[in-house]
C-alpha cells in the first residue's frame, strides 16, 4: 500500500492534476490510512514509524492551501526538524550517560558529526500524554509561570494547526555562570495515534532581530516525544532530545554540566506544574 500511495502523492504535486478534485481526495484518503496504519500501540517500533511516517510529510504539505511562501517555509522547517530529530532518537548505540537521578530520569549524551553534542532525557511521568501535551503545546507561553529556567516565551506566529515560530528568553544559572540567552526557533507540533511530539530548531523572524545586552543561541534539532506507558496507557515515556550552541565563550565541561542538569530540571518543574493543576481541578470541583 506505501508505494501506491507514494505515486498517488507524487502525482498531485503537479499543478494540472492538483487540480483534479477526485485524485487529490484520494490522495488524502490514502494518507490518512498510512498514518493511523503506522501509529498502531507497538511500544517498540515508534521510532520507525514515525521515520517511515515522515517520508510522506512533504506530500502532504502540497495540499496545504492558501500559505505564503514564508509560511511554507516554515512548516517545512519543522517539519524537517521533527524528521533530524527522530532520526537521531532511532540511534541506539553510542549514548554516554551523563545524569542518573534517584528516581529514576536519566540523561544520555552523544556527539554527532555536523551536529554537536545531543543530550536526550529519558523519564517516566505520572500524567496522561494528552494532558502534557496540551501543558507544553497548548498552554506553551505560560511556562515562565512555572520554569525558574525560562523567563518567557512568546507565540510569534501560528502556520495551521502544527507549526508555530517562537521567541523564548532563558533565565540566567545560579552564579550567572550562563547569563540570559534568547532563541527563536520554529515548532512543529503534531498528534499521531497514541503518541505526541513537538520538535523545533532554531530560525530566523522579522518581529524578532536580535535584541542588545542578550545572547542570541541556536537549538536544533530538538524534539520531546511522549508516549504511553505500555504496562499503564495513564502513564508517560517523555523522550527529550536537547542540542543548543549557548554561543559566547563558555568552556565545554560547563555548558555540558549545564544542559544536562536543566533536563532534569524540568522534568522535575513539570512534574510539581501538573501536580498542581491537578489540585487546582479538585478545589474547583468542591
Amino acid at each position: 500500500m506505501l508505494p501506491a500511495t507514494f505515486k498517488l502523492c507524487a502525482g498531485i504535486s503537479y499543478r494540472h492534476m492538483r487540480n483534479m478534485t477526485g485524485l487529490r481526495k484520494n490522495a488524502m484518503v490514502a494518507i490518512h490510512h498510512e498514518l493511523n496504519r503506522l501509529a498502531g500501540p507497538g511500544p517498540s517500533n515508534w521510532i520507525s514509524q514515525v521515520r517511515r511516517r515522515s517520508s510522506l510529510l512533504s506530500s502532504r504539505i502540497q495540499e496545504e492551501e492558501g500559505y505564503s511562501e514564508e509560511e511554507m517555509s516554515y512548516v517545512k522547517q519543522g517539519e524537517n526538524a521533527l524528521q533530524k530529530a527522530i532520526s537521531i532518537l532511532s540511534e541506539q548505540d553510542g549514548w554516554t550517560t551523563e545524569i542518573v537521578a534517584a528516581n529514576g530520569d536519566k540523561v544520555l549524551s552523544k556527539m554527532l558529526p555536523d551536529i554537536g553534542k545531543v543530550f536526550k532525557l529519558e523519564v517516566m511521568l505520572e500524567q496522561h500524554p494528552d494532558n502534557l501535551y496540551q501543558e507544553l503545546v497548548g498552554n506553551m507561553e505560560q511556562m515562565g509561570e512555572w520554569n525558574p529556567n525560562v523567563k518567557q516565551v512568546k507565540i510569534l506566529q501560528k502556520i495551521g494547526p502544527e507549526t508555530m515560530v517562537t521567541h523564548e528568553v532563558s533565565a540566567e544559572t545560579p552564579g550567572n555562570v550562563v547569563g540570559p540567552r534568547d532563541f527563536v526557533s520554529v515548532r512543529c507540533a503534531k498528534r499521531r495515534g497514541s503518541s505526541c511530539f513537538l520538535a523545533g530548531m532554531s530560525t530566523q523572524h522579522p518581529k524578532m532581530p536580535e535584541q542588545r545586552g542578550v545572547v542570541r543561541a541556536e537549538n536544533g534539532p530538538t524534539c520531546i516525544v511522549m508516549k504511553p506507558c505500555a504496562e499503564d496507557p495513564n502513564k508517560t515515556k517523555f523522550t527529550w532530545l536537547l542540542n543548543i550552541d549557548l554561543k559566547g565563550w563558555i568552556p565545554k565541561t560547563i555548558i555540558n554540566k549545564v544542559l544536562s542538569q536543566t533536563q532534569v530540571d524540568f522534568a522535575n518543574h513539570l512534574r510539581q506544574r501538573m501536580a498542581n493543576n491537578v489540585s487546582m481541578e479538585m478545589a474547583h470541583a468542591c
